[in-house]
């Protein structure tokens, strides 16, 4: 009885596994111009609603409705600008991959930069401050000659990296 449930439960899945039905929304065009501006501009506009998908490879509700939109709007022989701004009054810059520079959106233009100078900066005040520690002492129980050895090398670091800071090589 087992295995005839589990056959049965596979060949249901299976049965209803090959029902999927894709849709396809073809948008039909009088001429390839405005077929080609229909292309860029649903690959260009982000769907508010997938964050990261562009128009073209969402499947959303929503970008299915902007891309209606966007089809009237060309249809109706305005031009891309005028497209992209309805869209923006509409959404907001996050519909656009290419945000303006304005004073709302400068952390997204140079906070990346900010960010690389105070960690260079963070990085040259470590390794500076590592390299004017005190030199390293020799252990107590070491030999007289040892310890003199040791100082005479440390001595010999110093002069070496002064006398590279000088040069500009």
């Amino acid at each position: 009885m087992k295995i005839v449930s589990k056959i049965l439960l596979i060949t249901i899945f299976i049965a209803t596994s090959t029902f999927t039905v894709a849709t396809i929304i073809v948008y039909p065009f009088t001429d390839s111009v405005k077929e080609e501006r229909f292309n860029v501009l649903i690959k260009e506009l982000r769907c508010p609603k997938c964050q990261n998908n562009n128009l073209a490879d969402s499947n959303s509700s929503l970008s299915e409705a902007i891309k209606d939109k966007v089809y009237e709007k060309i249809n109706a022989d305005l031009t891309d600008e005028e497209i992209i701004s309805y869209l923006k009054d509409r959404y907001g810059d996050f519909i656009s991959y290419r945000p303006p520079v304005k004073p709302s959106t400068w952390l997204i233009w140079y906070g990346p930069f900010v960010i690389l100078l105070v960690g260079g900066f963070l990085i040259f005040r470590f390794v500076s401050a590592r390299q004017k520690e005190k030199p390293i002492t020799p252990v107590s129980g070491a030999s007289e000659s040892s310890k003199k050895l040791l100082e005479q090398w440390g001595k010999e670091a110093i002069d070496d990296s002064s006398s590279k800071e000088g040069d500009p090589q």
